[in-house]
């Protein structure tokens, strides 16, 4: 993610980073960044558009820091000068609107005294805004050398705790189910136990929203120094389940203060998995296609028998 970090010749052209690229930095910089440079990043990330018309000084006031904070965030950022910021979030903030036309922008914190309608339309939006980031921001190259290492796997070991559990145990049914020999493990022992039996044959697939549940990156660990092809799947790409893998798939989801709900996140992850499984399946259309008919057909029928009149004497 690094660019420069020297001082700016005054003759430099300003040219700015790509706004999805840079959006996406500050996310995955954010459980790295100090307080202070974590305020600056939260009144970026929470209008791009009104940031980018911001003096230095008026964003330094809004994020309740210094002047030098700001300029240390930008360098965190691979920024070399506060101007470069701004015009990166013009552009980001042309992007948004493009991509969501008149709809106006909606705060997605969700307070005790927001009513039912309000709820639903902030998670709505935020859940529309995360899938539409995590789109723009997904290294497609990445996801390529992803589908040829799982189509070509002896086996697919998938390890994720919680929430991300479910959208591991999603892509497990998904490979299953077009014949490939998958398995989800959602307890740190039994996760332990598969990574050690992993080889260079095999691949395994960590997913951590934070890229820090020290029970999804173990397993990965493990897996890693056996040999295995290792692919994480993260919302911030410097995190520890990045040093573990040979593959990085990130999102951009944006969670509200009830991230224990895992809302924006799970939608997100499940897009990034649809894409690596349909991708999977494309490399072997025709079996695919017969092992979904075959399966399909090995339940289709099975709807609520009806349930005698009276109970049998």
């Amino acid at each position: 993610m690094a660019r420069t970090t020297t001082s700016p010749d005054p003759a430099e052209p300003l040219d700015a980073p790509a706004p999805a690229d840079l959006l996406g930095d500050i996310r995955t910089a954010l459980p790295t960044l100090a307080p202070a440079e974590r305020r600056v990043a939260d009144a970026v990330l929470g209008d791009p558009a009104q940031a980018a018309g911001l003096s230095i000084s008026a964003l330094a006031a809004r994020a309740q820091t210094s002047v030098t904070t700001v300029m240390r965030f930008c360098r965190t950022v691979g920024l070399t000068n506060y101007p470069q910021l701004r015009l990166a979030l013009a552009g980001a903030a042309a992007r948004e609107h493009a991509l969501r036309g008149d709809r106006p922008r909606i705060s997605t914190d969700i307070s005790a005294t927001d009513s039912l309608e309000q709820v639903v339309e902030k998670i709505v939006y935020n859940e529309t805004r995360s899938l539409e980031d995590t789109g723009a921001g997904l290294d497609v190259a990445t996801l390529g050398r992803a589908v040829d290492a799982v189509a070509a796997a002896r086996r697919i070991d998938i390890f994720g705790m919680g929430a991300s559990g479910f959208v591991g145990q999603d892509l497990h049914q998904k490979l299953h189910r077009i014949g490939l020999m998958a398995f989800i493990w959602t307890d740190v022992h039994a996760a332990l136990t598969a990574a050690a039996l992993l080889g260079p044959a095999d691949v395994a697939i960590g997913i951590s929203h934070s890229g820090a549940t020290a029970d999804t990156v173990e397993p990965l660990q493990v897996a890693a120094g056996r040999g295995a092809t290792t692919i994480a799947l993260t919302n911030f790409a410097r995190s520890p389940i990045a040093e573990s893998a040979d593959l990085l798939l990130t999102t951009s989801a944006h969670e509200t203060p009830y991230r224990s709900g895992a809302t924006a996140s799970r939608i997100a992850q499940l897009a990034v998995v649809d894409c690596l499984f349909v991708g999977v399946a494309q490399r072997s259309y025709d079996l695919a296609t017969e092992a979904i008919s075959g399966t399909w057909g090995a339940i289709h029928g099975r709807g609520t028998r009806r349930l005698p009149s009276t109970p049998p004497a």
